[in-house]
């Protein structure tokens, strides 16, 4: 059987393009793509942004609002802190720097829970 190999029919098909379209090879290029699409990523990036990230966790005094874990973890640890919006603001300013629609989380809760509810529409 091994004499055989190679020795049939050439393939007349040849190599099918992908059918899952662009793919992102790097987790940069998705940010980037990512960042461009929604604007409101951008604010992330803010010093405002990072001093009121500190006020709540400073405010909630850097523990999970969900779990009760405690917030020492360095990314991407189970127990890193997170600012979560309650609310997700979705392009609305206001609702965005809510500090009232803010929480802090710990990472694992944040990007299981929290992702699930999101996805079935529940928040």
């Amino acid at each position: 059987m091994g004499r055989l190999a190679g020795r049939g029919l050439p393939n007349r098909l040849g190599r099918q393009p992908s059918r899952l379209g662009v793919v992102v090879q790097t987790e940069v290029q998705r940010n980037r793509r990512r960042d461009a699409e929604q604007e409101q990523r951008r604010w992330y990036k803010t010093s405002r942004w990072q001093r009121l990230r500190l006020k709540i966790l400073a405010r909630d005094d850097g523990q999970c609002q969900q779990t009760g874990v405690l917030l020492v973890g360095k990314h991407p640890a189970a127990n890193s802190a997170v600012v979560d919006h309650k609310i997700p603001p979705r392009g609305d300013v206001d609702l965005f720097w809510d500090e009232d629609n803010l929480q802090a989380v710990c990472k694992s809760w944040h990007d299981g829970e929290k992702q699930s509810r999101e996805k079935r529409g529940l928040v």
